[in-house]
């Protein structure tokens, strides 16, 4: 039996390697039908920098689909509009309510904002969709909810 060297540094009193915050493929919608089926729901809430679709059904659970259409910008600029997105519902993924699948559209603005701007709309549209709990009520910290097990189920 080898130890890789992450253990054998452990071992020899090092500190272990960092944790990971990323937001894993599971909490992720990735499928085409899955995004189709949201959009046909026409269940949205428009924000400044962010439009909102929330999509329910048997397999729905509090997971994010995020799209950058190239009106946001270049591949660069896409990419950057879709990490702000996700990390914002990594951060808050615990505040939310119902087991719905959330779908984030990029607006051109979002490249700008500020975070506390963009902080401030997250939390509007989220709100007047009826999906977020105020920071008093949340059960569990983000700490919290970003340690959870990974299951295959």
């Amino acid at each position: 039996m080898s130890l890789s060297s992450a253990d054998t540094a452990v071992e020899q009193g090092a500190s272990p390697p960092p944790a990971r915050f990323t937001l894993p493929a599971r909490l992720r919608v990735k499928r085409a039908a899955l995004f189709q089926e949201g959009f046909r729901q026409n269940r949205k809430q428009v924000g400044r920098y962010v439009i909102l679709w929330s999509r329910s059904g048997e397999d729905a659970d509090v997971r994010v689909g995020v799209v950058a259409s190239k009106k946001v910008g270049n591949s660069v600029a896409r990419s950057r509009a879709k990490r702000r997105m996700r990390e914002w519902f990594r951060l808050n993924r615990h505040r939310l309510t119902r087991p719905e699948d959330v779908i984030l559209v990029a607006r051109r603005s979002i490249l700008d904002a500020p975070i506390e701007d963009l902080n401030r709309d997250f939390e509007q549209v989220f709100s007047r969709a009826g999906r977020l709990q105020s920071r008093s009520n949340c059960p569990m910290t983000p700490a919290q909810s970003s340690s959870e097990p990974i299951s295959n189920s």
